[in-house]
């Protein structure tokens, strides 16, 4: 049997080679995150001073969202390009606009019928506020099935409490800018400010942490877990929150003891110190930032050791 030779000129058959499918994210450029904080702080400013030069009251809205969801929404793009590409940019905008409203809404909610003014009240805050924001991201993630793990929880958690840090800033900026003599833009602006400075240290990190556990423990059928790490990681993430919100109490209720005044429960609960001399009010600084510093050290620490313990994390897209 002869076998038949093809001229070396005759055309070839070309077997195209196995295909990479498309990603199912999109492609975000490597550093979008900067250009937004950038430009975002660039576009507060002009809106500020734009706003302080003609007092239009029409500009408040825009000063207002612009400056609270600035640092938010930078920190969620920064979460989302060096760890949670493969999530799903639907799943991110869930957890930040449903989940951080769900989440404002259920803690205002309980918080009106649960809470009044008392010794524990902070303790009663951290943990109504970070349940409801566990549960908005419980509620957001009932279908996706797919999304467990340490790494998704830290990325999805945190996005969560960034959509609740920003909703809960512009409400704390507009009751700061109205008042009874018209319209503070002073306030408004130092409120902004000094919210937006403490944003990466506070409902992002915590419920960050919380998720990051809960998701840990979620079952491959979807179904969340509430055994005794998720519970523990709630209760710690909640107490955080607690010292955080009490740090102003808790520094004047310190100068007070050092003072020797004898009325530290009432100053607790009035939050201010009756004609400070200048050595009090120093040491009221000291102890207040270095209360906030300290909670966000042991809050930060946590959420590296969780980091540490899933591989997935330093090998994400």
């Amino acid at each position: 049997m002869t076998h038949s030779t093809p001229p070396p000129d005759a055309s070839r058959a070309r077997i195209p080679g196995p295909q990479q499918p498309p990603p199912t994210y999109p492609q975000i450029r490597t550093g979008l995150w900067k250009r937004c904080l950038g430009g975002g702080l660039a576009l507060w400013m002009l809106t500020a001073l734009v706003t302080y030069a003609t007092r239009n009251t029409t500009l408040l809205p825009t000063l207002i969202l612009l400056g609270s969801f600035l640092v938010p929404v930078t920190f969620v793009l920064w979460a989302y390009e060096r760890h949670g590409r493969d999530l799903g940019v639907s799943v991110i905008l869930g957890c930040f606009l449903t989940g951080g409203t769900l989440g404002v809404l259920g803690a205002s909610v309980m918080e009106y019928y649960l809470l009044h003014p008392s010794f524990w009240m902070f303790v009663g805050v951290g943990l109504i506020e970070e349940a409801m924001k566990l549960g908005a991201l419980m509620f957001v993630l009932r279908r996706q099935v797919r999304i467990r793990g340490m790494r998704s929880g830290l990325v999805l958690g945190a996005t969560v409490g960034f959509g609740f840090a920003a909703l809960e800033s512009a409400g704390y900026a507009f009751n700061a800018a109205v008042s009874t003599q018209g319209i503070d833009l002073r306030a408004l602006l130092e409120t902004e400010i000094l919210r937006g400075v403490l944003a990466p240290f506070g409902h992002g990190l915590w419920t960050a942490i919380a998720g990051g556990v809960l998701l840990s423990y979620r079952r491959p059928n979807g179904r969340f877990q509430f055994i005794g790490p998720v519970f523990g990681a709630y209760l710690g993430v909640s107490l955080l929150h607690a010292l955080w919100d009490s740090t102003h109490g808790i520094a004047i209720w310190l100068v007070a003891r050092l003072a020797g005044t004898g009325v530290e429960k009432q100053l607790f609960a009035q939050g201010y110190i009756p004609r400070p001399t200048e050595q009090q009010e120093h040491l009221f600084t000291l102890f207040s930032v270095g209360g906030m510093v300290l909670v966000s050290l042991l809050a930060i620490s946590w959420a590296r050791s969780l980091a540490r313990r899933d591989p997935s994390w330093r090998n994400t897209p």
